[in-house]
């Protein structure tokens, strides 16, 4: 942003600095890096980011964002992974605001601790870490709360994560702000919740926890996805068992990718199980076909997760995921988003003076001194096997689990399995969700040979049993490593190319695509369309429905970024009207 179009938004800016005060109002390229920047892709410029400290401060902000015609861009951990919680380049026609809600960290048990109320900057390991004491779990445990992943941007992307019996993060109580067709602002709760009738006294009294338990209406409206177990079951089904552009799970703020301003939601709860982990590997996908189709029919319990790794992820993710791993495994989740916050202030320096990845060159040169940190029979299996599967069961149904598994592999040379200890089942599935962010690493160290990554999530058809892919060979040829892992009882896979210098990656995603869509297979599966994806039509229908103006985050699956949804004049590339 130009300091001639700063100085013009002045009075803007000295109004976002009333309400919220100086010091969390950040307009320079430096202080701004971080947020604007997305974890995997995505940077552009903004006005301002403003990080408001109560409810009502966010609704004063947006009140005056929205009166002065300003896109907004709602933003809570920034750890997405196609860049749709920040702007995509600089060509949009009207100033970004952004608003960080990483203040708004609050977590109220409702119901005895059975439900939640979260506001917007509450994180999935805050979630999670409330609720140990009462024996019960968010949706999403560890993988994305390893990084600090909201619970709000989860509803918003309908993201699912690896537990089998959830499904994708959904609810139908939310409290939220709209912009109506006629430009006005709306405050529309929704939450189940009586709080009583201006937005001033409503967001006062949330934040306060000011409302009784009789004020809590628990009418038929859900805070979970209650039908995804029978679904998930129906391994004969022609289509898949998730991804986010079904219609069936897209409500209000249910996958409404920052089309809505979020103030809070309101959440189930889970039981947490005592639980046995199974490590399964084979050289015959076939095996873990067959598992899978077993598993979840013919067990009286779902399995409670079932991770897949090839072997080529396992070893990316065991060098360059390594620091990940050691850090959630020395000093627990809570310390992964300060550590990722220093790495990028760290990053921003180098860069002002042209300097690229050092960072992460400097830590993977430490992490290569250190031996391996993964248990020595993981390891024998990555040697003898080319699939993993991390099985964990709850215990009432883990000898029914374990005798199958003896019986199935009695007569077959092409895997086997062993019955993990605590600490190994721990560090087993530690070691899947590193896997997850060692492609960045890997790129970062090895600018020279990679272009870039293509990173697809895409979600399989129930009934698909040929769900290990091939690839034409000139395709092939363009990639320095391919990396499979995902979660395989949902038969949700993510996919990262690590594409050959000089290959084009667009080129390449758009023919993966064609070759997705001869499998009928669904994309994106659980990290939503960003600004990669392009929406589908119902979903990009649903995002209209939303946001009749497109203030709220334009651009986002390919569409329109222009007031009103118009035609698209010089914008994006693959943009809709």
């Amino acid at each position: 942003m130009s300091a001639a179009a700063t100085s013009a938004r002045e009075p803007l800016l000295a109004s976002f600095r009333a309400v919220v005060g100086p010091r969390h109002v950040l307009t320079g390229d430096q202080q701004t890096r971080r947020f604007r920047k997305g974890h995997r892709t995505g940077e552009g410029r903004v006005l301002a980011v403003v990080q408001p400290g109560t409810l009502l401060e966010q609704w004063q902000v947006l009140q005056a964002a929205v009166a002065a015609d300003c896109i907004v861009i709602m933003q809570a951990a920034n750890t997405g992974l196609t860049g749709g919680s920040t702007p995509d380049g600089d060509n949009y026609e009207r100033d970004i605001v952004l608003i960080s809600t990483r203040r708004l960290d609050g977590v109220q048990l409702i119901n005895q601790g059975e439900q939640v109320v979260c506001l917007p900057g509450a994180t999935l390991d805050r979630l999670e870490r409330e609720l140990a004491p009462l024996g019960r779990e968010p949706h999403s445990v560890i993988g994305s709360s390893c990084i600090g992943a909201s619970v709000l941007g989860g509803v918003c992307n309908n993201s699912g994560g690896a537990l089998v019996r959830r499904g994708p993060a959904y609810t139908e109580l939310a409290l939220y702000a709209q912009v109506q067709a006629d430009g006005s602002l709306t405050l529309i709760n929704h939450l189940g919740i009586e709080l009583g009738e201006s937005p001033e006294e409503i967001l006062t009294r949330l934040q306060q926890g000011d409302y009784s338990p009789a004020a809590v209406r628990n009418e038929a409206a859900e805070a979970s996805d209650a039908g995804y177990s029978e679904h998930v079951r129906d391994v004969d089904a022609d289509t898949p068992a998730r991804f986010n552009a079904d219609p069936s799970r897209l409500f209000e703020a249910s996958g409404s990718a920052g089309k809505l301003c979020l103030f809070a939601v309101r959440l189930d709860t889970f039981v947490k199980e005592p639980s046995t982990v199974f490590y399964i590997g084979s050289n015959d996908p076939q095996d873990l076909t067959d598992l899978r189709r077993y598993l979840l029919t013919s067990l009286p319990s779902l399995p409670i997760a079932g991770e897949y790794i090839h072997r080529t992820a396992f070893d990316i993710g065991e060098r360059y995921g390594k620091d990940t791993y050691l850090i959630i495994d020395r000093f627990g989740t809570a310390k992964v988003p300060a550590a990722f916050a220093l790495k990028s202030r760290i990053d921003g320096l180098f860069e002002r003076v042209g300097l690229r990845g050092v960072s992460d060159r400097i830590i993977q040169k430490l992490m290569d001194l250190l031996p391996s940190h993964l248990p020595e029979r993981m390891r024998e299996y990555r040697d003898r096997y080319e699939h993993h599967l991390l099985l964990r069961v709850s215990n009432d149904v883990a000898e029914q689990t374990r005798e199958h598994l003896r019986g199935f592999f009695v007569s077959r040379d092409s895997g086997s399995y062993f019955e993990c200890d605590e600490d190994e089942g721990r560090r087993a599935f530690l070691h899947r969700f590193a896997v997850a962010g060692a492609a960045i690493r890997y790129r970062e160290v090895h600018r020279k040979e990679v272009e870039d990554i293509v990173a697809l999530d895409i979600a399989l058809r129930r009934n698909d049993r040929d769900w290990v892919e091939s690839l034409p060979p000139e395709l092939e040829q363009g990639m320095v490593h391919k990396l499979y892992y995902g979660h395989f009882f949902c038969h949700v896979f993510h996919q990262d190319y690590i594409v050959r210098k000089g290959v084009d990656p667009l080129a390449m995603e758009h023919r993966m695509w064609a070759l997705l869509d001869e499998r009928r297979a669904e994309y994106p599966a659980e990290h939503n369309v960003g600004h990669l994806y392009v929406a589908k039509p119902a979903l990009a229908d649903f995002y209209r429905e939303l946001d009749p103006t497109n203030s709220f985050n334009p651009g986002i699956g390919h569409t329109s970024r222009q007031r009103g949804w118009g035609e698209c004049c010089g914008g994006h590339e693959g943009d809709v009207g």
